[in-house]
């Protein structure tokens, strides 16, 4: 008789799978190329998804991030710690361990943790930590509460990673400008892409970065941002191109593979890579938005 394989899991009802055939780019990736925002997913019986979270995704393990990366041209990924994992990070360390040099991770972890756990992520790979201020996501802390991590992390020179709302930028400004560390805010901030260029929302979020160089952006996720929707989020190219070329060296860029909760459609991956020369026009814009800036701040 085979063996009955028991699901511990059973995905959201309206979860959108990642594409499992996207294009190939017409876009090709400098050499060294990083995709500097990505996540891996359980599978499930093997790094079972947090208690706390407020979504279930379906799996998506390293094997598949590693062909995608290898299939779009890319030679290294930066795996961010996804939130239905909460702060367990086994499933990222497994694929860090797993991709070697290849990988650098950014983990989730308490105020709790200990310095022998936090050693543990920096010999897999990991460089820095991820705060989620999106309330749909998580259920932010106290400031203290992540104050106390920044001390504990102070020692191994990490990062942290915000992800927050455009709205709630004002209200968080005092805190992140006061971060000592490198701050890298995920996805622009999530301008209203409605909205101007050099209306005062967006600006607020440029002049958070040219007043504070040790803030940077990713310029990534126009399928999550974009109101007007596949194939070329023409929406968001203004936004992501206007920080490319301000900031030139404190962007990055990364897929955001298995784009979790998108709601409406689910991007093709390949068109992801093409949008990027929209953004970067030159080829000196592109090494540093894929190689150079990702390399100093990971590698």
């Amino acid at each position: 008789m085979g063996t009955l394989v028991t699901r511990t899991f059973r995905k959201d009802a309206d979860w959108l799978d990642f594409d499992p055939a996207p294009s190939k780019p017409r876009f090709v990736p400098p050499a060294g190329a990083v995709d500097a925002h990505c996540h891996v997913f359980g599978p499930g019986e093997v790094f079972p998804y947090a208690p706390e979270r407020k979504y279930t995704p379906c799996d998506a393990g390293k094997e598949r991030l590693f062909a995608l990366r290898d299939f779009l041209g890319f030679e290294r990924n930066v795996i961010v710690q996804a939130t239905c994992h909460g702060a367990d990070n086994r499933a990222l360390v497994d694929a860090l361990r797993a991709a070697g040099a290849r990988a650098r991770g950014i983990a989730t972890v308490r105020d709790s943790v200990g310095d022998a756990e936090l050693q543990e992520l920096h010999d897999a790979g990991v460089r820095g930590v991820r705060f989620n201020f999106v309330r749909r996501l998580v259920d932010p802390k106290p400031d203290a509460y992540y104050r106390r991590i920044i001390d504990r992390i102070a020692a191994l020179g990490w990062q942290v990673v915000v992800y927050f709302e455009a709205a709630d930028l004002e209200e968080r400004w005092d805190f992140f400008t006061s971060l000592p560390t490198t701050v890298v805010v995920d996805h622009m901030g999530r301008p209203d892409v409605s909205k101007p260029v050099d209306g005062p929302e967006f600006q607020r979020f440029v002049r958070l970065l040219a007043e504070h160089d040790n803030i940077w952006s990713k310029v990534s996720c126009p399928e999550r941002l974009s109101r007007l929707g596949p194939p070329g989020y023409d929406d968001v190219v203004p936004f992501a191109k206007h920080l490319v070329e301000r900031f030139p060296e404190r962007v990055l860029w990364g897929t955001d593979w298995p784009h979790p909760n998108m709601k409406q459609h689910m991007p093709d991956d390949g068109m992801l890579v093409d949008f990027i020369p929209r953004i970067a026009a030159t080829a000196e814009l592109q090494r540093k938005l894929l190689v150079d800036n990702p390399m100093r701040l990971y590698w």
